[in-house]
């Protein structure tokens, strides 16, 4: 089996190589290929582990611009191997990102961060792991469609990894040393996919789609809107949590994100929040204000009402049926959102006629794309509006933000001013 060498990793000036094939030894019953005039034994010839070490030896062959790559893992049962590491460092993450007794999303950050090095250099001594190594990694991540900034992400992490393994003397400070040296993919220099800056979303279009989503999304909506506070910190609201004695009522998120900084986070309610929020409040102070549970306790009995019997369950291939939550997620927030997007923006139908299914799929996918938006963009709304009206330094305090560079991130500029100043300049 041949493979095609990336573009980007191809030399322009020099020639397009053969690249090394996938073959059987006979004598052996081994695959073997044969990079720069070197046998490499991958196993078993048609198995899956002769393949993956045939992925990651052409892996690291184009990363080191086609130079024999490391050697594949000796048979010393003593020597650590890649998988080994992030396994230990796995069950060490384990109970180590964890806030308020739960695993937060940090810890799949760092197994998606790992499973590209696994696939290819997961039978590898630790101590062969090196830069050429690491870059395959990273290019694999480009193949993959990530974008640069994720792709950078996940490199980090896994030097995180091999950081951990150094405290705990599973790896050569050398090692990682070395791995130091990669640097970040830039912007414009690399083949990676460049995201969009995340942008404001227009106050029209949040409006009509507060009409196709339930109450309680709506105020949620309305709060980010005036506080600026985060997904993760409107769908944890408890009455507990707000103080109402004061004027200027104030709510401290129960969990934040910098509350791991030591940081305190304390989020001002003013009288059109108070407005929002007033309806939602609890008796029982350690009730969640917007409930999944209480939405869907509203939709059965609407459908009880007009079908006379007993609302449905959904239908499950297998397992018991599955019970809302007692308060939203941020991914269930944003399916929520996305929901109202769908039903407020429909596809036009005229632009579907003519199509096949899969052209249809297709169509659909770019429309919701294009008319779907998240709850983060709301967190700009905010930041726009508060630097434009009060300054950079009462947004970056009402938005929780160590620095005013951060602040930066989430307000954008205000073109408009600038126009009209460039305009009375001439």
């Amino acid at each position: 089996m041949t493979r095609s060498a990336p573009e980007n990793l191809v030399h322009s000036d020099l020639p397009t190589p053969r690249v090394p094939s996938y073959r059987l030894h006979k004598p052996s019953g081994q695959a073997v290929v044969r990079i720069n005039g070197k046998d490499f034994y991958l196993g078993i010839h048609g198995t899956d582990g002769s393949r993956r070490a045939y992925d990651r030896l052409l892996a690291e062959w184009f990363a080191g611009h086609r130079h024999t790559p490391s050697p594949t893992r000796k048979a010393a049962a003593q020597e650590l191997a890649v998988c080994e590491l992030v396994l230990a460092y796995l069950r060490f993450a384990q109970t180590y990102y964890v806030k308020n007794g739960r695993v937060t999303g940090e810890y799949a950050n760092m197994r998606d961060a790992a499973r590209p090095m696994v696939r290819l250099f997961g039978d590898v001594p630790v101590h062969a792991f090196g830069p050429v190594s690491l870059k395959a990694v990273r290019q694999a991540m480009v193949d993959e469609g990530l974008s640069r900034r994720v792709v950078n992400g996940r490199v980090n992490r896994i030097r995180r990894i091999f950081r951990w393994g150094v405290e705990d003397q599973l790896v050569d400070p050398l090692t990682l040393q070395a791995l130091e040296a990669v640097g970040s993919l830039k912007k414009g220099r690399c083949s990676a996919r460049e995201l969009p800056p995340v942008q404001p979303v227009d106050l029209a279009v949040v409006q009509a789609t507060k009409q196709q989503v339930c109450p309680q999304i709506a105020a949620m909506i309305d709060l980010q809107l005036i506080t600026g506070m985060r997904p993760g910190e409107v769908v944890l609201m408890r009455t507990r949590d707000v103080d109402l004695t004061t004027d200027h009522w104030t709510y401290t998120p129960e969990s934040h994100k910098t509350e791991h900084h030591g940081r305190r986070r304390v989020i001002f309610l003013g009288p059109r929040a108070q407005e929002v929020l007033g309806p939602w409040l609890r008796t029982r102070q350690e009730a969640y204000l917007f409930s999944p549970q209480e939405v869907m306790a509203t939709v059965r009995a609407r459908i009880r009402k007009h079908a006379g019997k007993k609302a449905p369950r959904r239908k499950r291939s297998s397992g018991p049926p599955r019970e809302p939550r007692e308060h939203y997620t941020t991914s269930s927030y944003a399916r929520a959102i996305q929901r109202g997007c769908d039903r407020a923006f429909p596809v036009p139908e005229d632009q579907l006629e003519r199509l096949n299914e899969q052209q249809q799929a297709d169509a659909v996918r770019r429309w919701r794309d294009q008319h779907r938006w998240s709850p983060n963009q709301l967190r700009h709304n905010a930041a726009t509006l508060l630097r434009k009206q009060f300054g950079i330094e009462a947004a970056r305090v009402i938005l929780g933000h160590s620095s005013a560079t951060t602040t930066e991130v989430y307000a954008e500029r205000d073109l408009g001013k600038a126009a009209e100043v460039m305009r009375d300049v001439g």
